[in-house]
């Protein structure tokens, strides 16, 4: 069965506090950013009779903007923006360099962050950046706002600890001290457009005799919700990145994440690529 558009009701608000309400009197309805997974679900028939909100009116919400100590990203903000706006090239490289692995310039010039991350896909190459640079993302509803933990918005494959009535407002993120070594890597089946097998982001710090001050590192594809490497990041501060060292911790990566076997790859090959990524980060 196709999409039967005959079907569909599209709501239009023209302003933010026109598309709160609307959502607040239909919480059930689909808010539409920029669509590049609705419209697969929907041309598939998966999404027929629903309403939907469609948020692309809203202005506002598709800017960068220098915040305090970082940058106030709009949720509308396409990846494309991300990858070519200078603030975000100089101050979280990582999210830029995530931004230009997904999909084709087509993918790109319609696809956003807010419903990047409202979508919640396991896979979405985006968030292992914005977990290590420890992003928070704000919530605004009709009846106010709150701010969560980039990490905490995750619940499961697709499913956020969204409230009903909330949209994605915007993702802070504050700009971290220069790292001494940053790392950004996508792998999948082939170099060209294609969903991840594993994908990593890492920050690290050192002290000036070469023991690490601070490590982040995050992984993406492995596991229902990004995670923090966080027994890793815990054992390795203080220490000297010594083989031993790094074994040591390339065995603990287990206790962090448990990848499963699926149609895009193995327990086994995820398990031992992103141990190596690992490996090749502290070394």
């Amino acid at each position: 069965m196709r999409g039967d558009p005959a079907g569909m009701r599209v709501l239009q608000p023209r302003t933010i506090e026109e598309a709160l309400d609307a959502f607040a009197r239909r919480p059930s309805a689909v808010p539409l950013a920029g669509g590049t997974d609705f419209m697969v679900a929907w041309n598939a028939g998966g999404e027929n009779g629903r309403v939907i909100l469609d948020l692309s009116a809203i202005t506002s919400w598709k800017r960068v903007r220098v915040s305090g100590r970082g940058l106030r990203i709009g949720a509308l903000t396409t990846h494309w923006q991300l990858q070519h706006e200078a603030s975000v090239k100089k101050h979280l490289p990582l999210l830029a360099e995530a931004c230009a692995t997904i999909g084709g310039r087509q993918i790109q010039t319609r696809g956003t962050l807010g419903g990047n991350i409202a979508n919640a896909s396991p896979a979405g190459d985006t968030f292992p950046p914005l977990a290590v640079y420890d992003a928070k993302v704000r919530l605004r509803s009709a009846s106010g706002r709150r701010t969560l933990p980039f990490i905490e918005v995750f619940e499961g494959v697709k499913k956020t600890s969204l409230g009903a009535g909330e949209l994605i407002e915007s993702i802070d993120v504050d700009a971290p001290r220069k790292p001494t070594r940053q790392l950004f890597r996508k792998v999948g089946t082939r170099a060209a457009s294609a969903i991840s097998k594993t994908v990593a982001a890492g920050l690290l710090w050192t002290r000036p005799d070469g023991a690490i001050r601070e490590l982040r590192f995050a992984l993406g594809s492995m596991a229902p919700t990004v995670k923090r490497l966080r027994a890793v990041e815990a054992f390795v501060a203080g220490k000297k990145p010594t083989g031993e060292v790094v074994e040591e911790a390339a065995a603990l990566l287990e206790e962090d994440v448990s990848p499963i076997d699926d149609f895009r790859s193995t327990r086994f090959y995820r398990l031992e690529v992103s141990r190596n990524l690992l490996r090749a980060f502290l070394k």
